[in-house]
C-alpha cells in the first residue's frame, strides 16, 4: 500500500484571528500561525524567523556547498574544524540521540543515502563492495567533538553527514526562540508538517488544536491534540521514499508512520525518524527510559488493516504536556 509522510493540520474552525505566513525554505514549505498580535508586526516577526531558517539552512544543509556540513564532510581523515554554533549545537544534539537509540538516529548516513537512493529517493542496486563501503563510512563514532572550541575532527575514515532527519525540527527550535525574542506569545510553527512546536494557546483551547491524518487516507484523521510547549514529529514512508536503517544499512518497508511528542521539534524530529527503524519492543523499552517522550506509531498491514499503537500516551499522564488525544 501507499503510505504518504503523516501530516498535521489546524482545523478550519479552530478560532478567528490567527494570521499565517509561509516561507520555502530546506526544500519544503515552512509556516507561522500567530493568535492575537498586530498584522503588521506579527508579519514582521514572521519575516525575520523565516530569516532565520534560511540562515540555518546556509549553515545546515550538506547540499550547500559552502555551509559548514559540506566542509566537514570534505575534510581529509584525520582532519578538523571549528563549527558555527548552530551547526555544532545541532550536531552536538545528533550525537546525544544516535546514543539513547542506540545508533537508530544516525546522521552520518549521507553515504548510504548516496549509495541506496537517488536524489528523488528512489531505490538503486548498488554493487555488494559499494554498499560495504558506504556502510563502513556510517557512524558516530568517526567523528570527535570538541565543546571547549566547538570543533570537530574526523578521524580515519571521513563520514557524510547528512542532517536531514533533524535540521527542520532544529530550525523550527530557533525561529520559535527568535519568536519569544519578539514578545509573540501564542505561535505555532512547522516545517514541511512534520516538524511541529506550539507555544501558548488559541481562544477557547488550552493550546493550539491539531489534527493528525492517517498516512495512508490523509481524509481520514486519527488523531486530535491540543499542543503547547512541546513539540511534534512526523516521519513516514511511502512508494518513492525510503528511511534507511543504519544499524542494518538497508531501507526500511513501506506500510509504517508514527508521531513522536517531545520537549522540542528536534527531540521530536530525531526520535520520529529512529521509531521508523525500530522494532516495537525497542520503542516500547525507549518510552519506559524516556517517559517524557510519547510515540503513536502506525502500521499497515493490508489494504484497510491500519494498527495505531501508543507509547507513553496514557490517560491521565498527559497533563504537565497539556495534550488530548483521542484516536477514531
Amino acid at each position: 500500500m501507499d503510505i504518504s509522510n503523516p501530516g498535521f493540520a489546524i482545523p478550519d474552525n479552530a478560532t478567528d484571528g490567527i494570521l499565517r505566513f509561509s516561507h520555502h525554505a530546506m526544500a519544503t514549505v515552512f509556516e507561522v500561525f500567530i493568535y492575537g498580535e498586530d498584522r503588521v508586526y506579527a508579519r514582521q516577526a514572521a519575516h525575520e524567523a523565516f530569516r532565520e531558517a534560511d540562515r540555518l539552512e546556509q549553515e545546515l544543509s550538506r547540499f550547500i556547498a559552502s555551509s559548514d556540513i559540506s566542509c566537514l564532510n570534505s575534510l581529509a581523515p584525520g582532519g578538523e574544524m571549528l563549527l558555527a554554533p548552530d551547526a555544532f549545537d545541532c550536531l552536538c544534539q545528533a550525537v546525544k540521540y544516535s546514543a539513547e537509540t542506540q545508533g537508530a538516529f544516525d546522521v552520518t548516513i549521507g553515504s548510504l543515502v548516496d549509495c541506496l537512493l537517488t536524489r528523488d529517493k528512489q531505490l538503486k542496486s548498488p554493487s555488494q563492495e559499494r554498499l560495504l563501503e558506504a556502510q563502513a563510512r556510517t557512524g558516530m563514532h568517526h567523528l570527535q567533538l570538541s565543546e571547549s572550541d566547538q570543533s570537530v575532527k574526523v578521524l580515519d575514515i571521513v563520514p557524510q553527514i547528512d542532517l536531514g532527519a533533524i535540521g527542520k525540527g532544529y530550525a523550527v527550535d530557533r525561529m520559535i526562540a527568535l519568536l519569544k525574542e519578539w514578545d509573540i506569545h501564542n505561535v505555532l510553527v512547522h516545517g514541511g508538517t512534520s516538524s511541529v512546536y506550539a507555544r501558548g494557546a488559541v481562544a477557547g483551547h488550552k493550546g493550539w488544536p491539531v489534527t493528525l491524518s492517517s498516512p495512508s487516507s490523509p481524509g481520514k484523521i486519527i488523531a486530535r491534540l491540543e499542543i503547547a510547549e512541546f513539540g511534534l514529529g512526523g516521519s513516514g514512508v511511502r512508494k518513492g521514499r525510503h528511511i534507511i536503517d543504519p544499524r542494518s544499512a538497508s531501507p526500511i518497508p513501506g506500510g509504517k508512520a508514527c508521531w513522536v511528542a517531545a520537549k522540542s521539534a528536534t527531540c521530536a524530529d530525531a526520535i520520529s525518524t529512529a521509531c521508523m527503524v525500530m522494532a516495537r519492543a525497542e520503542i516500547a523499552q525507549f518510552c519506559t527510559a524516556h517517559p517524557d517522550i510519547k510515540v503513536m506509531l502506525v502500521e499497515i498491514s493490508g489494504e484497510d488493516a491500519e494498527g495505531v499503537f501508543r507509547y507513553g500516551f496514557e490517560e491521565g499522564d498527559l497533563a504537565s504536556a497539556r495534550l488530548t488525544l483521542n484516536i477514531s
